[in-house]
């Protein structure tokens, strides 16, 4: 009989937690809420919130509105966002991660501070293109920061200028460490400053989830399709341990996966919750025992 354990520093963040308490508060007082953008990178925990009456809204959406109750996510959003919502005089149930929130504030203060230099500082933020929290970052600097993915990205840039380097709270700190590495070989004039802006709480799970995976014969990692930090967790789990399986549910499990294993992990991402955990866990331990 198969050892099935659940790693129990897996699942959401504290800044995720916080965002579905909200949106959980409003819906039981009102039955409705607006949601500007998925809540967390997970379609099952999307859907289970849209049961209750959480309605998912894109920018352009938010445009539209007027007079409603809209949720800020845990990612942030630009100060542009605010200013449309004031306008259309919508009310903002704020659950910004408060790490973010402090992220927005440095690199606004840094930037405002600059203003009206002739020669402003370049502001880099190591993170994802696209990806909700560096929009929100991004927009803090009236869109003149410029995104940087991986070294490569530094060619595009004149590094031989002030510089001033952020990240985005969930990138991985080796990642971080080597894009300081990078533009301190490229540099030949101007300062560089760079500060250390990933979240903890992130960052110190992947040690703990690389000690998880090789301490199992198969993993099978939890996560939603769009979720960035469960990409990144999984590689972890999958760089020491080769039979670690990523799937969104149960229906995506393969029971060929466990043939003659005796001990089986699970865990997730940030963005996934403990009952979908739950889930993987009773359906192998009915499948494997029948």
């Amino acid at each position: 009989m198969a050892i099935i354990e659940i790693d129990k520093d897996s699942g959401f963040c504290f800044g995720v937690v916080t965002a579905i308490r909200k949106a959980e508060e409003q819906l039981a007082e009102e039955g409705s809420l607006f949601c500007l953008g998925d809540i967390v990178h997970n379609s099952d925990e999307v859907e289970r919130l849209e049961s209750k009456g959480l309605k998912t809204i894109t920018h352009s959406d938010l445009a539209e509105l007027r007079d409603a109750n809209v949720l800020l996510r845990a990612h942030g959003e630009p100060p542009e966002t605010y200013r449309i919502a004031e306008k259309r005089n919508i009310r903002i149930i704020d659950a910004t991660c408060p790490v973010v929130l402090q992220l927005q504030r440095r690199i606004k203060q840094a930037y405002d501070a600059s203003a009206d230099s002739i020669n402003p500082p370049l502001i880099l933020i190591y993170g994802k293109v696209g990806h909700a929290e560096v929009n929100g970052l991004v927009g803090q600097t009236d869109g003149t920061a410029v995104v940087i993915q991986k070294e490569e990205d530094l060619d595009q840039v004149d590094l031989n200028r002030d510089v001033l380097l952020y990240s985005q709270t969930t990138k991985s700190l080796d990642g971080f460490q080597a894009i300081v590495d990078a533009i301190k070989k490229r540099k030949t004039a101007g300062k560089f400053e760079y500060f250390d802006t990933i979240c903890r709480q992130v960052a110190n799970r992947m040690p703990h989830i690389r000690r998880f995976a090789a301490s199992h014969e198969v993993i099978l990692f939890v996560c939603g399709k769009k979720s960035s930090n469960g990409k990144v967790l999984f590689n972890e789990c999958k760089s020491v341990n080769p039979r670690a399986y990523l799937i969104s549910n149960t229906t995506e499990i393969d029971m060929a996966w466990f043939e003659n294993i005796e001990r089986i992990g699970i865990c997730g991402a940030t963005s996934t919750p403990s009952w979908l955990m739950a889930d993987v866990k009773n359906y192998l331990e009915k499948t494997l025992n029948t």
